[in-house]
């Protein structure tokens, strides 16, 4: 599908050399920077993550988890399970004993021990070739000497000043006189710039042993949580064997549960029953089935996904073709049929792909889970905790119920898109729940409809909260009314859902065609 040049837009970026995609300018700039200074797509994406944790602090930071993909030419896919684990004192009992149903997404038991650092010095152990310190130069930089305020970035902190008002930590490093930083204005992070500088110094042991981890420590049990320094020492993350499965001749690449990327697997088996390609692309019709085999897929996710250990129903089983079509066959062309309304609360996540020279390819996201995570920060190193362990559930019986040292159903998710056993496209939508569907959306525009990675990115998305169905401005107003006479209570969602990166490989031409999301500041560059 060609783009027409009478219609604003983005053409898809192409390069024969070197590739990065991510969703703020200048930190695609740095991930191009060190691959033209000899770095491979490895060293390219941790440094430009690290930057983002700077310059997108709503969106991610060094208080999060972080996930990735690698594929290289002749090796198999190989990735890393950066996830953080609750303490070792965690208890649903506990929890239920103080009258909660749920864990409050900005309470201190919200916190997991943030899992980021120690993946990223995994990461470039196993896969990369530069060192932490010169990775993480650029970052150090950035919140030492400033930088300046994106649009999509200060409209989107302006919204989080209740939440950054309840904790001292978060009220002195990233309020300004009490106020979100204005677009274009030029800030810096003190606090953050000493603390990536002893990361940087002595390695990620030094975020998890000694003054950094005693004050994030102090920090949380202050506020009521169980997390120990011991829980800090002792946190590792895991190199895993992706999962996959085949859709109309594509390998959809994705990591194993406690992820759910097995969502978006479950995802493309239903909707291959249909004859997707024969349906218009923006219509009520494809974005019906969407909608409904999410609905189904999410059911799944939410019934079984959980830390593998505590899963009952192994993923095989769950990938097998025939219980798709089973679960397709529930679906009505025709009507939107009851299921369990599904909660998503919203979260926020950087999501970004390098592509080096040698066809070496990372998919990888970090996040801190909601916009600025749980809201709380320590005051003397400036880090802002994620709130994942919002995504156990209160329910003893439950395979993804709060225990001691346990990961959590998490939402985000790097993906490959692989042909005849080789890298297709590195991609990825963040956007907390929405992912799944943002994955399934980009294959099928792929696949289905011809779209090149940055007009798969553009197209409009529609998603859901319980029974309402939430659709961006661009669904053409025909569709909205077709969705409506097939029981669907549509309503527009006021911010866009998630945002995609996408680098192709074209194996044949010798270059890297890339896309960046145009609901976010960023872009893709190549070289």
């Amino acid at each position: 599908m060609a783009r027409d040049f009478h219609f604003p837009g983005r053409s898809p970026v192409i390069a024969q050399n070197g590739m990065a995609a991510t969703s703020h300018p200048l930190a695609t700039l740095t991930a191009i920077d060190v691959l033209r200074a000899g770095g491979n797509a490895v060293d390219a994406a941790i440094s430009a993550v690290a930057v983002l944790c700077v310059i997108e602090p709503h969106m991610t930071g060094i208080g999060g988890d972080c996930f990735t993909l690698i594929a290289e030419p002749g090796k198999p896919v190989w990735g890393y399970n950066g996830c953080g684990r609750s303490g070792a004192k965690s208890s649903t009992q506990a929890l239920l004993d103080k009258g909660m149903t749920s864990i409050p997404a900005t309470s201190p038991f919200a916190v997991n021990v943030p899992g980021a650092i120690e993946a990223w010095g995994a990461i470039l152990k196993a896969r990369g070739t530069w060192s932490l310190d010169r990775v993480l130069a650029p970052a150090i930089n950035y919140a030492e000497n400033g930088f300046p305020i994106a649009p999509r970035v200060g409209f989107d902190w302006a919204k989080q000043l209740a939440k950054l008002g309840n904790s001292e930590g978060a009220t002195r490093h990233y309020l300004f006189n009490g106020q979100a930083p204005a677009e274009g204005s030029v800030i810096k992070l003190p606090a953050l710039a000493a603390t990536l500088k002893a990361i940087a110094k002595d390695g990620p042991r030094a975020f998890y042993e000694g003054p950094i981890a005693e004050d994030m420590v102090a920090t949380l049990n202050a506020k009521g949580s169980v997390l120990s320094l011991e829980d800090f020492a002792k946190h590792r993350g895991e190199a895993q064997t992706p999962i996959s499965t085949n859709y109309r001749g594509l390998d959809l690449v994705e990591l194993p549960p406690n992820g759910q990327g097995l969502t978006a697997l479950v995802l493309v088996n239903i909707l291959e029953n249909f004859d997707m390609k024969s349906l218009d692309p923006v219509g009520p019709d494809r974005f019906h089935l969407q909608l409904e085999a999410a609905r189904l897929a999410f059911a799944i996710r939410d019934t079984h996904i959980a830390e593998p250990a505590f899963m009952r129903v192994g993923v095989d089983k769950l990938l097998d073709k025939a219980f798709a079509k089973s679960l397709a066959a529930k679906i009505d062309r025709t009507k939107r049929v009851p299921l369990p309304p599904h909660p998503a609360p919203g979260g926020d996540t950087v999501y970004l792909t390098v592509v080096d020279k040698d066809r070496r390819a990372c998919s990888l996201i970090n996040s801190l889970y909601s916009s600025f995570g749980s809201g709380i920060c320590t005051e003397k190193t400036g880090v802002m905790f994620n709130n994942r362990g919002s995504g156990f559930v209160l329910k003893p019986d439950h395979p993804n119920a709060l225990g001691p040292a346990k990961r959590p159903m998490h939402t985000i998710i790097p993906a490959l898109a692989m042909k005849s056993g080789r890298c297709d496209v590195s991609f990825g939508v963040m956007g907390a729940h929405y992912q799944p569907m943002g994955h399934t959306q980009m294959v099928l525009n792929m696949v289905d409809y011809g779209m090149d990675v940055q007009a798969a990115a553009d197209m409009p998305r529609a998603f859901y909260e319980g029974n309402i169905t939430l659709v961006e401005r661009g669904i053409p107003a025909a569709t909205v009314e077709g969705l409506r006479a097939r029981g669907h209570e549509v309503a527009v969602e006021p911010s866009p859902w998630g945002g995609a990166q996408a680098i192709r490989i074209d194996w044949d031409r010798g270059v890297l065609i890339g896309g960046s999301e145009p609901r976010k500041d960023g872009c893709a560059l190549g070289y």
